[in-house]
Parts: structure tokens; C-alpha cells; sequence
């Protein structure tokens, strides 16, 4: 499949293109988005891409210009013309995958979006998704026909968070029972990279018509920080909830380590109110403006090594299972 990767970045994922194509050593190849008057747009690859191996990188977060939707429609297109153009393998890189907690039917004739749109990236042509951490790693398998790769942003946060908690004694909190599996994974690798134990708990969360409630928490985290640990901050109230009740139960302070931070709706009131200490979420999400209201609190750590080295390995056929170990 030609010599090497092609990489193309659509619309507002530019910048975190440029970033994994720079870990690559390779350019971003060029293509072009076009506006028109009555909302229609197009885009076309703008290299030559027949018999290569192409990489699409388009995070499907909302922001100030584009709804997931949008951006969903605009990689699919893109994905389609560059099969139209005898690409041999076009893989979709979608940092954030949106409609991916909309995987089961939590009310009689609900939707089951994720499937749905599984099937929206394999009749465009798309030969392999590559995601980072979501909602839940067997509905997205189970979703597609087509290869899937689920990278993980754990040891990325745990590298922060240590430098965060220093010597200090540490419990991993999970903020719903729901996420107990991907708590304790990051607590373990916690432990590891720290080189002593790591406590563990979970919050009592229940959710009813968009309203969180549940005070309860079990496991220990008095006299500990409580690093709270999740794949997504939406409007904040999960974690919010779960870092009172922390403190409640004797926590020294209390940290938050999430994969996605979409700070929608009202997170820069929820969380700007909140006795989170600090909140470490990846660049799979571009800054959002409820950021610059919780400026000081939150910070990114880069993906782009880590979603460069899966490129260079899907292409080259070599083990994105080693990579996840490593």
C-alpha cells in the first residue's frame, strides 16, 4: 500500500493533525473544504492517494462551529471520496467518538446510536476506526464489522496525576459503579508507575431524567487524596458529586483524571463551584469555551505520540497489543 502513511486532518482537528503527523515525520497531506451558500459542503483529498494507505484524523466532539453531526457527516464524505479515488485502505482516527455511550436501549424503542453509526463508517468505506478510551470497549467491538482499535489514555493521565499526588497517600475513586473495571485497570497501573499501594473506591450514583443523585461511597479514602478517574466529564455533575462525597468521607483533597473533557452545558458553573483540586483530561477534545472559565483547574496532556505510534503500526502490520501494553 505505497510507501508509507498518508495522513489528512479534517476542519478543526488540524492542529492535533499536524501534531501526529509531526511524531511521524511525515506532512499533513493536503486537501480542501469548501462552504456553500445553502449549507452544503465538499472536501476532496488534494494528493494523490490511489493504492496508499490513508489515515483521516477528525475528532467528533461539538464546538462553536460544528456539531457532532457535522463533523460525523464530513468524515464519512471525505472517507467515501478517498475509496472513490482507489485509496487501498482508508482508516477513520477519531479521538472522540461521538454517539459512543448510546450503545444500549435504556427505554423501550431507544435507539442503539453506536451501531448505527458503525454502519454509517463501514457502507462509507472506512477499512478500520482507531478511538481513545470509550464508554464501553465491547458495545463499540460488538458495533463494527470492521477492525477497531481502542487505544488507552491511562498511562498518559497516570504520568501527570503521579507528579500530582507526590508521596502522598492515594485512593483511585470511581464516580459509578458502572466504571469499577476502568478504575481499578488505572489503579493498577498506578500502583505500578507510584511503586506502592493504591487504595480503591467507588460513588453511589443514580440517574433519572438528566438529575444525579447518591451520597453513598465505598472503599476508604480518609486522609488520602482521592484521585477520581473517568472516560468523560460532560457537564460535570458525576464527578462534582463524587469529589463531595469524598471529602465528606475524610479525603485530604481531590483530583479528577478523565480521558474526555467535553465541559458541556453547565460545566463551567458546576465545576467552577466545585472542591475539585484539579482536572487532567487529554487533547482528544480541543479546548472548549467552558474552558477559559476553569482556567488554572484543568489541563491536557498530549495524544499525538500515542495515536502516531498505532498509525505507524497499523501500517506497517505490526501489534497494536504491544502497544497497548507497553
Amino acid at each position: 500500500m505505497g510507501d508509507g502513511p498518508l495522513v489528512f486532518a479534517l476542519g478543526a482537528s488540524a492542529d492535533p493533525g499536524f501534531a501526529v503527523a509531526s511524531d511521524l515525520g511525515i506532512a499533513l497531506s493536503a486537501h480542501e473544504e469548501r462552504e456553500f451558500d445553502d449549507g452544503e459542503h465538499k472536501s476532496r483529498s488534494l494528493a494523490n492517494v490511489r493504492g496508499r494507505d490513508v489515515y483521516v484524523i477528525h475528532s467528533l466532539h461539538a464546538d462553536g462551529a460544528q456539531s457532532p453531526n457535522d463533523k460525523l457527516l464530513r468524515l464519512l464524505f471525505f472517507i467515501g471520496s478517498l475509496r472513490d479515488a482507489a485509496a487501498a485502505r482508508v482508516t477513520a482516527v477519531v479521538p472522540y467518538l461521538a454517539y459512543a455511550r448510546k450503545d444500549q436501549r435504556s427505554k423501550s424503542r431507544d435507539p442503539v446510536t453506536t451501531r448505527y453509526v458503525a454502519a454509517f463508517f463501514e457502507a462509507a468505506g472506512a477499512g478500520c476506526v482507531v478511538t481513545l478510551d470509550v464508554h464501553n470497549v465491547a458495545a463499540f467491538e460488538n458495533a463494527f464489522r470492521i477492525p477497531t482499535v481502542n487505544l488507552e489514555a491511562a498511562p498518559l493521565l497516570a504520568a501527570r496525576c503521579a507528579s500530582l499526588v507526590g508521596d502522598e497517600p492515594v485512593s483511585v475513586v470511581s464516580p459509578d459503579a458502572g466504571g469499577i473495571k476502568r478504575a481499578d485497570r488505572f489503579r493498577r497501573h498506578f500502583a505500578a508507575l507510584l511503586g506502592r499501594p493504591v487504595g480503591a473506591a467507588f460513588a453511589e450514583k443514580h440517574r433519572s431524567e438528566g438529575v444525579v443523585r447518591g451520597d453513598a461511597l465505598v472503599g476508604e479514602v480518609k486522609g488520602a487524596v482521592a484521585l477520581i478517574v473517568d472516560d468523560l466529564i460532560a457537564a460535570g455533575h458525576t464527578v462534582d458529586r463524587a469529589a463531595r462525597s469524598c471529602l465528606a468521607h475524610g479525603a485530604k483533597r481531590v483530583l479528577v483524571a478523565a480521558s474526555h473533557g467535553l465541559f458541556a452545558g453547565e460545566a463551567a458553573q458546576v465545576l467552577g463551584a466545585s472542591p475539585i483540586e484539579r482536572i487532567v483530561v487529554t487533547d482528544a477534545v480541543t479546548p472548549l469555551r467552558a474552558d477559559a472559565a476553569l482556567a488554572g483547574r484543568v489541563e491536557r496532556v498530549p495524544t499525538a505520540g500515542l495515536f502516531a505510534a498505532a498509525i505507524a503500526r497499523l501500517n506497517a502490520g505490526g501489534s497494536i497489543e504491544e502497544l497497548l501494553e507497553r
